[in-house]
């Protein structure tokens, strides 16, 4: 969501998070701790079957509530390797995905949401 502060004189663009981003961090914060928490199960790394139905999982629900981003393929190749589970690679790539979405509202000016187009005639 883009808001703009009439009162203030630099014209300054706030960008608050939306359900989807506050829904995909809990989720990344989620993952990466039963990950670090239960490190005897996903110590494996892609040999583990627990990681995998995770971090699939997880691949999935982030492109399903944030769209694809490339920031997601670090996360999913990294959890390949044994050991980098304690990396919280998932909460990283959702922290990104909303830093560079931030950037983009910002940079390009937007200080009002875009026009809606009229509804189509109804067919008769």
């Amino acid at each position: 969501m883009i808001s703009t502060d009439s009162d203030m004189e630099d014209n300054s663009i706030t960008v608050s998070p939306g359900p989807q981003f506050v829904t995909a961090m809990v989720l990344a914060i989620a993952a990466d701790a039963l990950q670090i928490a239960l490190l005897p199960l996903f110590v494996e790394g892609a040999l583990s079957p627990a990681d995998d139905l995770l971090d699939l999982g997880m691949a999935a629900v982030m492109v399903r509530l944030l769209g694809w981003h490339w920031e997601f393929l670090p996360s999913i190749f990294a959890k390949l390797v044994p050991g980098l589970d304690l990396v919280p690679f998932w909460s990283l790539a959702v922290a990104n995905v909303w830093r560079k979405t931030k950037q983009v509202a910002v940079t390009t000016g937007q200080e009002k949401p875009p026009e809606l187009l009229p509804p189509l005639p109804k067919k008769r």
